[in-house]
């Protein structure tokens, strides 16, 4: 399995950066009025949004590149959590696409959401 390209700083991420945490709660209503409520995951899964404000040419076509290689939503990969260190074995992106902006002279931007997989 692939891991998300680290940037050519070492890190994975930039600031601004969040993470957090996805439940699914599904709930079934019943004809008399009462209902059931059950997890749809084993267990909470795990999303960061990672903005990527300061990439250079190379580093954003390196992004672009593993992406693809992903199929987009399609692909598994492993992607280490930047605050605590965790490698997280089975995540994709969220969004179908990916979008890069030239901001000035050599300096790039992206944004990405990786999540857990179930």
């Amino acid at each position: 399995m692939a891991d998300f390209p680290i940037l050519r700083t070492g890190a994975v991420a930039q600031y601004p950066f969040s993470s957090g945490t996805l439940f699914r709660t599904v709930i079934l209503n019943f004809v008399d009025g009462s209902e059931q409520r059950y997890s749809d995951y084993g267990q909470p899964l795990r999303a960061w949004t990672v903005q990527l404000d300061q990439l250079d040419e190379g580093e954003l076509a390196t992004v672009r590149q593993f992406f693809r290689e992903q199929a987009g939503m399609s692909g598994r990969f492993t992607f280490t959590d930047p605050v605590t260190g965790t490698s997280y074995p089975n995540c994709s992106f969220a969004p179908s696409s990916l979008t890069g902006e030239l901001k000035d002279t050599g300096r790039s931007a992206t944004r990405l959401v990786i999540k857990t997989n179930p």
